[in-house]
């Protein structure tokens, strides 16, 4: 009598497909989600791209079975690289949630009259207007104070804006500067 083992076929886990399938139906929906313009700079095949333009169309139940369909055809596609793009799409976002969070800090931080703070923002930004600026600050206290609509509460966020934006775009300039000034002496 010979023994011989029996070979049963390995069946793929159900519960390991759901999981796949639901973070697909996620990326189908960050890729619906994004513009146009960070979709034509993604590689994918030409049905999947017409199906998330499609579900941008769609609501509700139509847009869930579209869901599952572009579901389906990532399944053919390079879905890491498509969700590392997704990533990248999102994280200026981020990028800007942060910074505009900080800016509201300080102009509260400026309304609630902390006058160190204000010495920084002078010294980090030589530029300012630094009159307009205190004007600013005292036309927002005095609205607070009279219970009036916020006009230059949010004129004071808007010249901070311009300030971080300034800056932004002062290193830019600078970075670029630099590396050219780089490549011709190199």
């Amino acid at each position: 009598m010979s023994t011989t083992e029996k070979v049963y076929a390995v069946r793929p886990n159900k519960t390991q497909n759901k999981r796949e399938m639901r973070m697909l139906n996620e990326l189908g929906q960050q890729l619906i989600d994004l513009p146009s313009t960070a979709l034509d700079k993604m590689v994918m095949l030409p049905v999947t791209r017409a199906a998330i333009d499609e579900g941008k169309r769609l609501s509700r139940g139509a847009l869930q079975r579209q869901l599952r369909r572009i579901a389906s055809l990532l399944l053919r596609e390079d879905s890491k690289t498509l969700s590392i793009e997704v990533q990248r799409h999102l994280k200026p976002d981020r990028e800007t949630n942060a910074l505009f969070h900080k800016l509201e800090t300080w102009r509260d931080r400026l309304i609630g009259g902390d006058e160190k703070l204000l010495s920084e923002i002078l010294d980090e930004y030589p530029t300012v207007d630094r009159q307009h600026f205190r004007q600013l600050i005292r036309n927002a206290i005095a609205e607070r104070k009279t219970n009036k609509p916020p006009k230059f509460y949010r004129a004071l966020f808007k010249y901070l804006r311009s300030l971080s934006d300034q800056e932004s775009s002062d290193l830019s300039t600078d970075e670029a500067s630099e590396s050219s000034y780089n490549e011709t002496i190199g």
